[in-house]
């Protein structure tokens, strides 16, 4: 059952306080400009991160991850329906669960590439999937874990069991917007979705795949249907596809598609699909309360996440400033 906006009253007022001290745009630009590596990451603990100047590139990745799942835990017991941070921590499932699966296929130990930010730890869901025991995982997944282990024991194509699992995922967080009945989160769903079908339809003319591979990676949902995304992605090698997108959050990202699927470089049409993401989570700050700041919130805190990772492990490896501010995807503030 949805809850009212008022019982997010307290929650929203917390969060709007705290997103104050987030990460902003001119923090993380004096972070590239730091003279040493200690010195931008001493800058993120007024963040309230750890002081992670002397850490190594792993310890700063189990850092943020540990960050993260604090304050998913925090806000799942405050939140007035958990559903608002399930809808965030759902992805850490699916992607332990690729994880597994390519691993138990490859018979390899890739347990350091698992994230304890999911809705089931990291022992559950291991053994779970080892011994086929998926009792108390949310049925969506269970079921799509079962489908993608059958294909891809039948295939050996990885990249088909993930298609298996992004529709699966899709169609969870579809479900957190009706059970929150939230248009809100619809619409942030649906650009989710879009993004991801830009994305495929880039790739698979890219990679000189047909019609049939594309239909594959599709997700249902999203505010462009699957007929018209083949029809266009097929005429004109993928001109069309700024036409398609062009009344919503995407339309840059589907301009500079048709050159990256032409071959031209990915990274700024990569980038283009998150920052569309989140221009339209920037719609929400002009609720006062209610679902909407606890999503933005949390969708803050995963690019912040995303940006310290980015500058730290880039300054650790020696990377230039310039090459990381230009892979930089764009911040709330």
């Amino acid at each position: 059952m949805a809850n009212k906006k008022e019982d997010y009253l307290f929650l929203s007022a917390m969060l709007r306080a705290r997103e104050s001290k987030m990460l902003k745009r001119s923090k993380a630009e004096a972070m590239l400009d730091a003279s040493s590596f200690g010195e931008a990451a001493r800058m993120v603990s007024d963040c309230g991160y750890k002081d992670m100047s002397a850490m190594n590139a792993k310890e700063i990745e189990q850092a943020l991850n540990e960050h993260r799942a604090e304050e998913f835990a925090e806000l799942g017991r405050m939140a007035p329906n958990e559903s608002v941070v399930d809808l965030f921590r759902t992805k850490y499932d699916y992607h332990n669960v690729k994880t597994l699966l390519k691993a138990e296929a490859e018979n390899v130990d890739r347990s350091d590439l698992l994230n304890d930010s999911g809705r089931i730890s990291v022992e559950k869901l291991t053994e779970a999937i080892h011994e086929d025991q998926l009792v108390g995982v949310p049925s969506i997944l269970g079921d799509a874990i079962r489908e993608a282990k059958t294909v891809l024991a039948r295939t050996g194509n990885p990249q088909l069991a993930d298609f298996i699992l992004d529709r699966a995922y899709f169609e969870e967080l579809d479900g957190f917007a009706k059970e929150l009945n939230s248009e809100f989160l619809k619409g942030y769903v649906q650009v989710m979705i879009d993004s991801a079908n830009l994305r495929s339809a880039v790739r698979t003319l890219r990679m000189h795949k047909d019609a049939d591979f594309l239909r594959t990676a599709f997700v249902p949902g999203g505010n462009v249907d699957e007929a018209r995304l083949l029809n266009v992605t097929f005429s004109g090698n993928g001109e069309g596809l700024a036409q398609l997108f062009n009344t919503g959050t995407l339309s840059k990202a589907a301009s500079l598609g048709a050159a990256a699927a032409a071959g031209g470089p990915m990274t700024d049409f990569e980038r283009a699909c998150d920052d569309a993401v989140t221009a339209y989570l920037k719609k929400s700050g002009l609720v006062a309360y209610g679902e909407e700041p606890v999503i933005t919130y949390l969708a803050e805190l995963e690019g912040e996440i995303t940006t310290i990772r980015m500058i730290l492990t880039g300054r650790l490896a020696g990377i230039e400033p310039q090459v990381i501010k230009e892979r930089l995807r764009d911040l709330y503030a």
